[in-house]
C-alpha cells in the first residue's frame, strides 16, 4: 500500500510525499483520512522552524514523521474511517493524534471514537477541545466568579465558551483583532478589544501566545486572582510589568498544558476519558464557526504558508483550517 503525507522540508515550505504503508499489526488500525484539523499556532512553530532545540523532544507529535527542524511530518487532529483492523472499530469514525496523510496506520491506543452526532468537519477540533477541557479543570471556575479569556484563537474561544456554561459566571473574550466579534457572538461570549478588557477579573486564562496578552492579563486580574497561561511562547523571552498591582492583589499566574491531566482530575480521569470528553462536547452545532476554511490535501504545499501567516487586508485569520480529503 501507499499513502501521501504532507512534510515540511525547509522553512515556510511544505511538500506532498510518496510512501509506503504496512498492513495493520495487533491492536493496530488502517484509517482513511476523512478530514485534518491545522492547529495554527503549534503548527506556524513548526512550519517555520522555530521550535527551540531544548523543546525538540517536548514538542514531538504522538505519530510525527521525521526530526525538527526538518523535514518532518507534523499534525495532530485526523479524522478517518477505520477500514482494516480489529473487528469492532471496521467501518467506524474515529479521531486521531496523526499528522495530514491521506491514510495511516495507528495503534488503537491513540484512536479515539467520534459521536454520531458530531460530523467529520467538528471532529477536527477534538485535540483543541480537549486543552481547553484541561484549561477549565486547571482553572476551577466558581458560579458568580468574574472571568475573561485574552485571546480569540480557538482554544481561547474554546475556553470562554465552557466557561460560559457555568451557572452565574460572567466572561468576556479579549482580542485585538475586531473580526474575531462574530464568531465570538456565535458561541454566546461576549468580545471586547484588549484595551476596553473588563478588569477586577476572579480568573483570567491568557491564550493569545503574545507577551501582551499577558500584560492584559495582568492589568485585568483581581484581587487574589488566577492567571491561567495557556500560550506557549517557544523561544520567545516575556517582560512582565509584575512591579504593578502583581504583589499587592497576591494574583497567581499558573501554566496549563495538556500533555498532563489537570491535578483536580489527576488520577480520576485517564487522557482517553478525556477526550472522550472533548469529544462528547463537539455536539453542539455553533462550534462550526470555529471551523474554516476547508482546504483540499493536494492543494496543501501551496495553501500553508496563506494558511498560516497573516491574514490579507480586510480579512480575518483563519482560526482552525480543516483539510479534506475527498
Amino acid at each position: 500500500m501507499r499513502a501521501t503525507a504532507f512534510w515540511t522540508v525547509a522553512p515556510g515550505e511544505g511538500a506532498l510525499r510518496e510512501e509506503a504503508l504496512r498492513a495493520p499489526g495487533p491492536g493496530e488500525v488502517l484509517v482513511r483520512t476523512l478530514a485534518s484539523g491545522i492547529s495554527r499556532g503549534t503548527e506556524r512553530t513548526v512550519f517555520h522552524g522555530r521550535v527551540p532545540p531544548g523543546e525538540w523532544a517536548r514538542m514531538r507529535a504522538p505519530m510525527q514523521g521525521g526530526d525538527f527542524p526538518f523535514p518532518v511530518k507534523y499534525g495532530y487532529a485526523a479524522v478517518g474511517v477505520v477500514e482494516d483492523g480489529p473487528a469492532e472499530w471496521v467501518g467506524r469514525r474515529m479521531f486521531c493524534l496523526h499528522p495530514h496523510q491521506d491514510r495511516f496506520v495507528a495503534p488503537v491506543s491513540l484512536c479515539a471514537a467520534v459521536p454520531d452526532g458530531v460530523p467529520d468537519r467538528r471532529a477536527v477540533l477534538a485535540a483543541n477541545m480537549e486543552t481547553a477541557l484541561n484549561v477549565i479543570w486547571d482553572a476551577q471556575p466558581l458560579p458568580g466568579e468574574r472571568a475573561l479569556v485574552v485571546g480569540a484563537g480557538v482554544v481561547g474561544l474554546l475556553c470562554a465558551w465552557l466557561l460560559a456554561r457555568f451557572p452565574a459566571l460572567e466572561v468576556a473574550v479579549a482580542d485585538p483583532d475586531p473580526m474575531r466579534a462574530g464568531v465570538a457572538g456565535a458561541l454566546g461570549v461576549r468580545f471586547v478589544a484588549p484595551e476596553a478588557a473588563p478588569e477586577e477579573r476572579d480568573l483570567v486564562v491568557h491564550a493569545s501566545g503574545n507577551p501582551a496578552g499577558l500584560r492584559t492579563a495582568l492589568r485585568c486580574a483581581g484581587y487574589e486572582a488566577r492567571i491561567l497561561e495557556a500560550s506557549w511562547f517557544g523561544a520567545v523571552e516575556c517582560a512582565l510589568p509584575l512591579g504593578e498591582g502583581f504583589h499587592a492583589n497576591r494574583v497567581t499566574i499558573r501554566s496549563t498544558q495538556v500533555g498532563s491531566i489537570a491535578a483536580p482530575m489527576r488520577g480520576r480521569r485517564t487522557h482517553a476519558e478525556r477526550m472522550a470528553t472533548a469529544l462528547s462536547l463537539l455536539a453542539d452545532p455553533a462550534l462550526d464557526a470555529l471551523c474554516a476554511p476547508l482546504v483540499p490535501f493536494h492543494d496543501l504545499p501551496a495553501a500553508m504558508p496563506r494558511l498560516l501567516g497573516p491574514p490579507a487586508s480586510g480579512e480575518a485569520a483563519p482560526l482552525l483550517p480543516v483539510v479534506t480529503y475527498i
